[in-house]
């Protein structure tokens, strides 16, 4: 539920390119601590981890991206 917490959240910026709402140092963060726990995830060969952080860091990635770009 963690993971497809961020969907919503994804779309309607995608939809609206509204990012003034959207902290880049939290994202930054938040987004370095998910490719943590992926490579955490990797070591141990554990594919929920996997699998949850790699979606959960691809949203996160389009969120950065998003807010970059649309500043």
């Amino acid at each position: 539920m963690t993971t497809l917490a961020f969907l919503p959240q994804v779309v309607k910026t995608l939809r609206t390119r509204d990012t003034r709402s959207i902290s880049l140092g939290m994202y930054i963060l938040f987004t370095t601590g998910v490719f943590l726990w992926l490579l955490y995830g990797l070591r141990l060969h554990a594919l929920p981890m996997i699998l949850a952080n790699g979606l959960t860091l691809l949203m996160s990635f389009v969120l950065l991206v998003a807010k970059w770009r649309w500043k």
